[in-house]
């Protein structure tokens, strides 16, 4: 390994401890190491086939992975006490954002990505065995093709408006769960879209602080309307 690469991996490692210390997760050596592993082979992958637009090593750490990191916190805290299992299904999941960061951060979670690319999803699948994770699963197939999975969480990062992902991955989350929608700046016309709806309702926005990032970063949280379970 030349010097050069020898620095720059430790200026992502650093890097990426400060943004976990930022977002007050903690993280070990090993969760550390997998999550630099995860960036790695995504960039190789991305040079054949093609998972992510940003080709960038430092601007990937800081859109896809710091970004992803952003809402394990908030995710961890719907979910109740630390060690509660859950399951989390990442729709239009790409290359595995957020998911495969979830699965890392949380090995208590059951994450399974959900994409119609096959190439993404086996390279989920590679993750998944590369990284020792035995808790992220990957499904290739359209989320409304899926039987109805009882989701605590199901989420997605720049997927669909707020009222597709409602109607074709709403029936996925059980009774008592959340859908919860990674976005830029909040989309207001999509809102009045949902709630006209009437389905699925705005619970609350949470405005996400991703360290490096410039940009607005929101979680739009919704649950059913009351009156149409």
């Amino acid at each position: 390994m030349s010097a050069h690469t020898d620095t720059a991996g430790a200026d992502m490692a650093g890097r990426l401890t400060r943004a976990c210390e930022q977002l007050g997760l903690e993280a070990d050596a090993a969760t550390m190491a997998k999550l630099l592993n995860y960036l790695s082979q995504m960039q190789r992958w991305n040079r054949t086939y093609n998972l992510t637009a940003i080709r960038d090593p430092q601007q990937m750490l800081i859109q896809h992975l710091f970004d992803s990191l952003a809402a394990v916190g908030p995710f961890n805290e719907a979910l109740g006490a630390s060690g509660t299992p859950a399951k989390v299904y990442d729709v239009g999941s790409g290359g595995g954002l957020p998911g495969v960061v979830l699965a890392i951060m949380r090995p208590h979670w059951s994450v399974t990505c959900v994409d119609a690319v096959e190439k993404k999803t086996a390279f989920v699948r590679q993750m998944s065995g590369a990284l020792a994770l035995s808790n992220l699963q990957a499904s290739h197939a359209r989320i409304e093709t899926l039987a109805p999975a009882e989701c605590n969480i199901v989420t997605s990062r720049a997927f669909a408006s707020l009222d597709d992902f409602a109607q074709l991955a709403g029936r996925h989350v059980r009774n008592d769960g959340t859908l919860v929608a990674m976005k830029g700046k909040v989309p207001e016309d999509e809102i009045q879209a949902l709630h006209a709806r009437g389905e699925w309702q705005v619970d609350h926005i949470q405005p996400l602080r991703v360290p490096e990032l410039e940009a607005e970063r929101c979680l739009i949280w919704m649950r059913r309307s009351q009156g149409t379970l």
